[in-house]
């Protein structure tokens, strides 16, 4: 501490000195020791070290003057609160001071100390500003000097933008002295004061914002000069943009004012107007609604508004002609410096793109009357402007983007939007067209984003346009002028039009485009270089496309060698940036694929350089890629003289830990196996087997995968090389067999596997039989009722069946053997549980009907006392049935009608017929003449009182109307208005099994009819509604598309199930206690269920406000609703946060009330850990509310932030919510960008 204190009061010495060196080197000095986290101060030092600082401000030396005032930042937070406040004091009174040089010192010296202000010590900030705010309102209002009065503003500002919230008592105050401000002479002043309140009412409570409103309107209806109403337009805008949600409310009676006065002749008037206009379109959404089309007229209007020019482009001649007459008569008239109408254009362009943007539902419009308009104003011949008009054309045309490529079903109900811009699409290249010829690098450059754009809406939109559009892009690229950008746009547009249309359209320009390509390939500008790498191996694929036959009639011979060339200088060189090595890897890899054939005597030099390549860890899974690429290359290149080093290398990458080298080698490997097996030795495979066991297991399934794969590849090609399989590889696969997480595609890899290997040496039928079964037959631990996890007997039983198939001779004696083992009374449950399944699956595909008794051993297992063994008769019977259709199906239904007990077993099995039946084209055949029959026996069992039993009755009619649509939905519909309320869930249920989210046959069928089915959320029965909603709930989240055009009539009956019914809630008596039981609350979490799937797919129909008024409901309602509404929450503030922003002061009372709330002390423990499940839950959502830009300038929120604080669990439980959210949110970037 002494040390310290030594050390301070030395350079305090120093400063003292007459050398402005050595007060500089020791103010330099202070500052170093300052920023040390480690330093304190005793109270001496303090008050010493801060006259001194002080002292220095008014130094004769600008250097030590401005070193001093950077001294302060860290200065604030080292010393005791006495301390700061003489600092601010002292610095507010220089403030005043007359020398001119001291006022700016003293003020850069105020925004800093705020700006350093702890926001933490709330106490500390709150005591200085309120010393600051006083001296700043009188300096303000009283000060004759302009310059002082735009520094206090500006320091105004600082403060209210960080401590807003706690200046309450002053805002009055500040308010009374920043309105006069607003008709200052100095325009300075105005603007400062406007940027002031702007920072007041994101924090100032309802009374004084209604009140500063008032004030706006009756000076605005005043309208006592132009140039004070110009200022309270610009004051209207900055409040709505500062605080829009509060905005909205008053917005009815400015409009008419705003409207007015863009009618009046002043272009500044007019341009403040427009910018208000787009603050209130971005920040009211729902409020400017009823103004949007005058707002839209009013812009359409003022875009063309250039009352000083004359587009008369007819003619270039006669423009030159009335130049040079113009010139002579207008000297003293008018001078373009004057003109302020482009500011006006500018304005109305970019609010055109705020209403285009936030309009979603008005597309067709936008297509209909702006866009012409916009086109037509392409010409526009202020730089910036037309900057701003090509913004808005391309935010037109990405919000037609979304909806195209989300899912092949959305583009029926884009149908409009689309079809109108296709028709458009010969005036905006004929308007771009004339733009690429101009010198300015700007206007080409957003020309070719704007056509980008359109090629992604509209892919193969330019086909017919190409002429028009080529001799631009070779000004781009040869232009001497050229700057980098330029070339790079124009390369990336190449490369999107080259990828987006067909090649064939290309053919002609093949001879003109591919120089400038080629030249920009040898830029020395490396960005330049990896952008034509890209386009030239495009451009490999259009000169020849493999997978078109077209691709014959063009010679594309002549440019082979010098694609080639230049792509290879780039190969070779190693001193270049890595992006370009990679892209010249994989452009070489395309050339080769594409070209190979005719390449044959380069190939010589080339390949040992991909060999160089696989060598270099930078370049290796590049390498990799560019390598799969060549051998699956139809063209059969030869890749004998790399195989012998190449293999070795590439078996050594199995054993890294780069994930995607693992995927990119193994793919690289099945193909070489595939397509080069007989040139690989014995040896080679050896390599790549050895590194095979550690690659299979659960821990990565798509390795594990591919490995399988690979492994299936060889034993085809190789069968000799495969003995390392049984001791090995085969053990690996067994374990992963028994894993609970096999499934999908490793499960199929593995299926196919097995069927590659049955019958090789030491792997017969019967020996992989053995391995498969015995962890089931011969188990190692006796003590759980099964021996393996659940899943792994689903596994095993498909193994077994694919070997079966396989090996059709030995079928009938293990059939007989897993129907003996299920009869067996000694058989355990987990061997009973296994035959059965092992017979459904072998069933499927071989047809057991010539064992006789195999349906009643089936059956028997019906009355089995064990679930899961229930479970697999019924699959069993099922797909055993699947393998003669005519033999079993009669049957099962005959059981269905004589057996009322085992009616669900049966029911089950009928699905599994079904489900099997219905995926190919010959199952549906098969099954049609039963249909009938099926479908009138499901209707006879559509009122069993069982829901279980009803569920399976629905999933069978939904499936079977999959099969025969058009007959069978009407068949659905006519029940619809049954008596019975069970027969009309049944069927609502059934329409759910319908809907999948893959196209289907059925989809514009029910499209057409599900608003009948929709219609029994208006229902008496409550059961009903529910299934309804379930219903609503898998059409919203798997085909969207089915109900967007209903939701209008659908979301009152949606809204009205989130109401908690009193007439549902009743009590039960329980022994000695009253238990409450609400009938409802199934039902209302059904309907919150729907409201969170809407918010993904259909965000863009729904009204937010009323939205936001069922989830402030759910708030307050059950536990099970109130998790599901924050999480609503979370995803409402990312979505649509000004709207979140307008409810927030009403969303935060409930989840205060959820924090604030205690359990009872005689509670149960469950009862605490679903409260605390709560609290954290609750506190996920008022995280994510804070991240809503302003959402801490809310008065409610900052209590309710203290209230958190002040409490130690809270607080902490916050704190660890808050670095989660972090975390999680840096993840996603991270995983975006891999």
């Amino acid at each position: 501490m002494a040390s310290v204190s030594y050390h301070i009061a030395n350079l305090l010495e120093k400063m003292t000195s007459n050398d402005k060196d050595f007060r500089f080197m020791a103010t330099n000095d202070l500052m170093t020791e300052l920023q040390k986290d480690s330093i304190k101060l005793d109270d001496d030092s303090e008050r010493k070290v801060v006259k001194m600082l002080l002292k220095l401000l008014e130094d004769k030396n600008g250097e030590v003057q401005n070193l001093a005032v950077k001294c302060l930042g860290p200065l604030v937070n080292k010393v005791k609160e006495f301390q700061v406040e003489t600092i601010v004091d002292t610095l507010c009174s220089n403030m005043l001071s007359d020398k001119e040089q001291l006022r700016d010192i003293s003020s850069i010296g105020l925004k800093t100390v705020i700006s350093e202000l702890p926001p933490s010590s709330t106490a500390l900030a709150a005591s200085i500003c309120k010393k600051i705010t006083g001296r700043l309102t009188s300096a303000i209002s009283k000060q004759e000097d302009m310059s002082v009065q735009l520094e206090a503003l500006d320091i105004l500002g600082d403060l209210l933008s960080r401590f807003g919230g706690l200046l309450i008592s002053f805002h009055p105050t500040i308010l009374q002295a920043l309105l006069p401000q607003l008709s200052s002479p100095r325009l300075a002043v105005r603007k400062r004061a406007i940027i002031a309140i702007g920072f007041l009412v994101m924090s100032c409570n309802n009374t004084l914002f209604v009140e500063l409103i008032d004030f706006l309107l009756t000076s605005l209806a005043k309208n006592a000069s132009t140039s004070t109403t110009r200022t309270y337009i610009q004051c209207v805008g900055a409040i709505s943009r500062q605080a829009g949600h509060r905005f909205g409310e008053h917005l009815e009676k400015i409009m008419p004012l705003v409207i007015r006065f863009c009618r009046l002749e002043d272009d500044e008037l007019r341009e403040f107007c427009l910018q208000a206009f787009e603050s209130f379109v971005r920040r009211c959404p729902k409020e400017i609604s009823p103004f949007v089309s005058d707002i839209i007229q009013i812009c359409l209007e003022y875009i063309c508004h250039d009352p000083n020019y004359n587009y008369d482009d007819d003619d270039e001649a006669d423009m030159d002609m009335d130049d040079e007459e113009e010139e002579e008569g207008s000297d003293e008239e008018y001078s373009d410096d004057d003109d302020m109408s482009w500011k006006v254009r500018r304005a109305a362009a970019k609010c055109l793109s705020a209403i285009v943007a936030t309009r979603h539902e008005m597309l067709a419009d936008f297509y209909r009357v702006v866009s012409p308009a916009l086109i037509a104003r392409f010409k526009e011949r202020e730089e910036n402007v037309k900057a701003d008009i090509f913004q808005a054309y391309i935010t037109l045309l990405r919000q037609t983007r979304p909806t195209v490529s989300s899912d092949p079903n959305a583009m029926e109900q884009e149908e409009g939007p689309v079809l109108l811009l296709q028709v458009q699409v010969g005036d905006i290249v004929k308007a771009v067209h004339k733009q690429l010829k101009e010198k300015s690098v700007k206007t080409r450059q957003g020309c070719f984003s704007l056509l980008t754009e359109l090629v992604l809406v509209l892919p193969g939109a330019l086909k017919d346009h190409l002429p028009m559009l080529v001799p631009g892009i070779q000004y781009a690229l040869g232009d001497k002028n050229s700057t980098s950008n330029m070339k790079i746009d124009t390369l990336a547009f190449l490369n999107c039009i080259l990828s987006n249309h067909n090649p064939v359209v290309f053919h002609p320009f093949v001879k003109v485009i591919l120089p400038p390509i080629v030249h920009a390939v040898g830029d020395p500008f490396y960005k330049i270089t990896s952008e034509a790498l890209l386009v030239t191996q495009q451009l490999v694929k259009v000169i020849r496309p493999l997978d078109v036959e077209v691709g014959s009639q063009f010679d594309f011979k002549p440019y082979v060698r010098e694609v080639y060339k230049c792509c290879l200088v780039r190969l070779r060189a190693a001193d270049i940036d890595q992006e370009v090595k990679e892209r010249a890897i994989s452009c070489m890899g395309q050339i080769i694929r594409n070209l190979g054939d005719t390449l044959s005597s380069e190939l010589r030099e080339c390949l040992p350089i991909f060999l160089e390549r696989l060598k270099n860890e930078i370049t290796r899974l590049t390498a990799v890629k560019a390598l799969t690429m060549i051998a699956s290359s139809p063209l059969k290149i030869d890749l004998r003289p790399i195989l012998t080093d190449g293999i070795p290398i590439l078996a050594s990458f199995l054993r890294k830990n780069q994930r995607a080298l693992k995927l990119g080698t193994l793919a690289c490997l099945d193909m070489l196996v595939k397509n080069w097996g007989s040139s690989l030795t014995g040896d080679m495979i050896a390599d790549m087997m050895r590194e095979m066991p550690p690659l299979i297991n659960e821990n990565d399934l798509h390795v594990s995968q591919l490995t399988l794969n690979l492994l299936t590849s060889i034993s085809k090609m190789h069968k000799s090389s495969m003995s390392l399989v049984p001791g090995e590889i085969l053990p690996q696969i067994l374990v992963l067999m028994q894993s609970p997480l096999l499934q999908g595609g490793a499960l199929m890899a593995m299926l196919e596997f097995f069927q590659a290997i049955v019958g090789l040496p030491k792997l017969g039928f019967k020996d992989l039989l053995q391995m498969l079964i015995k962890p089931i037959y011969n188990p190692v631990s006796h003590s759980t009722p099964f021996s393996i996890h659940k899943q792994a007997f689903h596994s095993i039983a498909k193994c077994v069946a694919a070997l079966t198939v396989m090996s059709p001779s030995e079928a009938t004696n293990v059939v007989n053997q897993f129907i003996s083992d299920v009869k067996n009374p000694k058989s355990t449950e987990s061997i009973r549980l296994f035959s059965l399944l092992a017979l459904g699956e072998v069933g499927k595909h071989l047809d057991l009907s010539g064992q006789g008794e195999i349906q009643n051993v089936i059956l028997d297992a019906f009355s089995s006392q064990n679930e899961e063994v229930k479970a697999a008769a019924s699959y069993a019977l099922g797909n055993v049935s699947v393998g003669n259709l005519t033999r079993f199906l009669p049957f099962v239904l005959r059981e269905i009608e004589s057996q009322p007990k085992r009616q669900y077993l049966l029911l089950h099995s009928l699905k599994e017929i079904i489900s099997c039946e219905s995926g190919t084209a010959s199952g549906v055949h098969t099954l049609k003449p039963y249909v009938q029959t099926i479908w009138n026996m499901l209707f006879s069992h559509c009122e069993c009182p069982e829901e279980g039993t009803r569920n399976v009755v629905s999933e069978c009619l939904g499936k079977l109307t999959l099969m025969d649509p058009r007959t069978l939905l009407s068949g659905l519909k006519q029940h619809l208005t049954s008596q019975s309320a069970l027969t009309r869930s049944t069927v609502v249920t059934a329409i759910k099994f319908t809907i999948s989210d893959q196209p289907q046959v059925i989809d514009p069928l029910l499209k057409e009819c599900i608003g009948e089915f929709l219609e029994t959320l208006q229902d008496p029965d409550l059961n009903v509604r529910r299934v309804a909603l379930v219903t609503f709930n898998s059409a919203a989240h798997n085909k969207p598309v089915l109900i967007r055009d209903l939701l209008d009539s659908m979301l009152p009956h949606l809204y009205n199930e989130t109401k908690v019914r009193k007439e549902l809630i009743r009590e039960v008596e329980m022994g000695p206690f009253k238990h409450t039981l609400d009938d409802g609350l199934d039902i209302r979490k059904a309907a919150f269920e729907c409201m969170y799937t809407l918010l993904d797919s259909c965000l863009d129909r729904l009204d937010i406000f009323e939205f936001l008024n069922h989830v402030e409901d759910g708030l307050k309602d059950h536990y099970d609703i109130k998790m599901l509404t924050y999480l609503m929450l979370v995803r409402l503030s990312h979505l649509c946060p000004s709207a979140v922003l307008q409810r927030l002061d009403r969303l935060v009372e409930p989840l205060r009330a959820t924090c604030t709330t205690k359990v009872k002390a005689n509670s149960v423990k469950q009862e605490f850990e679903k409260q605390d499940e709560l609290k954290r839950s609750a506190m996920r959502a008022v995280a994510a509310l804070l991240a809503v830009p302003d959402a801490d300038k809310s008065p409610q929120m900052n209590e309710f932030l203290t209230q958190i604080k002040s409490n130690t669990d809270l607080a902490a439980m916050f704190e660890n919510i808050q670095k989660d959210a972090m975390a999680t949110s840096s993840d996603t970037v991270v995983m975006d960008t891999s």
